[in-house]
């Protein structure tokens, strides 16, 4: 397990033990949208607004990091779909984690969407996957949310408590979903957890001061850091947006004071 120690800490502060992931791989299920186009610009950005770790495909690593710039830790996605798809909630897996450590990977993801069709399917991938990243030593990250026909309200405490808790029986070291919308009811979601909960980003939000006060409240609520990616990646200050979320969660500023960052 101390190689999973050593990883851990390529993508979480040392400090805080919080973090701020970007994630990047959305050109697979949205395609070449703006802020994936100069992949290595991005995520140059990105590192120097103080991110911990980006997030993508395997195939846009070698377009995108490590050659230049700040250095910043690597998480290696190995679930995928597209928006073109019969069913947008089926993720089927396209890497190993062997695969990732060759490509330098200090963690990988995977997705799974609760109460999709297939949802036994991304169930069992992950339980293999999971005993793949304690053979060698790999931190894995669950993206876990309720989507699917029977899915009323992704925001749904319960949903999001029980996605939660998927994550950490299978075995992952993180897990990222959805915000209740309320610090009460995402408590629970933390509470029940017993694994380090991040927030997802979302679609894009329409003021800097909605996005960032989110990401305090999830903190308050017990959280520990954030996924986002579209309201981090397609910003018009991306370096500025970092690191108003990264002074959150890094050093537990606050909103008003974060917002100073952001030209």
């Amino acid at each position: 397990m101390f190689g999973k120690q050593i990883r851990m800490e390529r993508i979480v502060d040392r400090n805080s033990k919080r973090v701020v992931v970007v994630p990047l791989d959305h050109g697979i299920s949205m395609g070449p949208i703006p802020g994936l186009i100069d992949m290595r610009t991005t995520i140059n950005k990105i590192a120097e607004g103080g991110a911990t770790a980006v997030l993508m495909h395997k195939g846009m690593v070698p377009f995108g990091h490590r050659n230049s710039g700040k250095d910043i830790g690597l998480i290696v996605h190995l679930s995928a779909g597209t928006g073109l798809g019969g069913d947008p909630n089926s993720k089927v897996i396209v890497t190993t984690v062997e695969e990732a450590l060759t490509l330098g990977a200090d963690a990988v993801s995977i997705h799974i969407n609760i109460g999709a069709d297939t949802e036994p399917q991304m169930i069992q991938n992950a339980g293999e996957i999971s005993r793949k990243c304690q053979q060698w030593g790999m931190p894995l990250l669950a993206m876990v949310y309720p989507r699917g026909t029977n899915i009323k309200n992704p925001f749904d405490v319960d949903a999001l408590k029980t996605c939660a808790r998927v994550a950490a029986e299978l075995g992952a070291d993180l897990v990222k979903t959805s915000y209740t919308g309320d610090i009460d009811t995402f408590r629970e979601v933390t509470q029940g957890a017993q694994i380090p909960v991040l927030i997802a980003g979302g679609p894009k939000m329409n003021t800097d001061l909605e996005l960032l006060t989110m990401v305090r409240d999830s903190l308050d609520a017990g959280g520990c850091g954030v996924s986002i990616g579209r309201n981090i990646f397609q910003h018009k200050d991306i370096v500025g947006v970092t690191k108003a979320v990264s002074d959150i969660v890094l050093h537990d500023a606050s909103v008003e004071d974060a917002l100073k960052h952001i030209k």
